[in-house]
């Protein structure tokens, strides 16, 4: 740790939180690692759904919440949401003990907005499908193959609201 950079003191300074295991810059660094466009996930199902002849727009800044991918021809907006980031609550959701009172607001907001988000594409003809991080990654995860293919046979279907989730929590039509 370096000299000065929060020793000893709690992250969040006088939340009676724990002190960050990392000094501020290293966290900073850290955190603006983090990207919300092109992650792994994101390009894993571009890649399969273009090779599938799907083709789509990117973060689209006219619609509300700038969906990952839009297509369109389908009506049609597809979320690749991180569980930790969207609050799922699947095996790779986890509350941070530190700045729980922090998280708490952040996440909850995080997810009020993504309820608004979905609401307003609705209202707008759009059809909406999330794809969440633990159908792709963690114990519970799809295969690659498998979570392209339903995307695919969402879009081509022409039904509603959908979500695809890792293995033990499974898709949820609506």
């Amino acid at each position: 740790m370096v000299a000065g950079a929060g020793e000893g003191k709690p992250d969040g300074a006088g939340s009676g939180s724990v002190t960050d295991v990392v000094d501020r810059e290293t966290r900073r660094r850290m955190m603006a690692g983090i990207r919300s466009k092109n992650t792994a996930p994101e390009m894993t199902v571009r890649r399969g759904l273009h090779a599938m002849g799907f083709r789509y727009r990117l973060h689209d800044r006219k619609l509300p919440g700038k969906p990952d991918l839009v297509f369109p021809k389908y009506s049609a907006a597809i979320f690749i949401n991180g569980c930790f980031w969207h609050g799922h609550g699947c095996h790779l959701f986890k509350w941070p003990s530190s700045r729980p009172s922090f998280w708490a607001k952040k996440i909850s907001g995080n997810r009020k907005r993504d309820a608004e988000t979905r609401r307003a594409l609705q209202a707008a003809g759009w059809r909406v499908l999330i794809i969440w991080e633990c159908a792709l990654k963690g114990k519970a995860r799809l295969r690659i193959d498998e979570v392209v293919g339903e995307a695919g046979e969402w879009l081509a279907s022409g039904s509603g609201f959908r979500e695809i989730r890792g293995a033990s929590f499974r898709h949820r039509p609506t």
